[in-house]
């Protein structure tokens, strides 16, 4: 069962367009990519989500994305 988002698609579709399109700006090849997302994703969680819970939110994420590509 997907899970509900609180976010309209168009929003999500939207900023995941302008972020794949820097990326294709860049042409930056799908390692260098995965590894500046990767690298966000760390600075979003140690930035905004309270010590305590990163841990929980980075697995939550990464099951999340396990799940996305099954």
């Amino acid at each position: 069962m997907p899970a509900l988002s609180k976010y309209k698609n168009e929003e999500v579709e939207q900023l995941v367009d302008q972020l794949v399109a820097v990326l294709a700006d860049k042409k930056a090849p799908v390692d260098l990519s995965l590894m500046c997302l990767g690298n966000t994703i760390t600075h979003i969680i140690k930035e905004h989500v309270p010590e305590a819970k990163r841990a929980s939110v980075a697995q939550n994420f990464a099951n999340a994305l396990t799940d996305s590509i099954k």
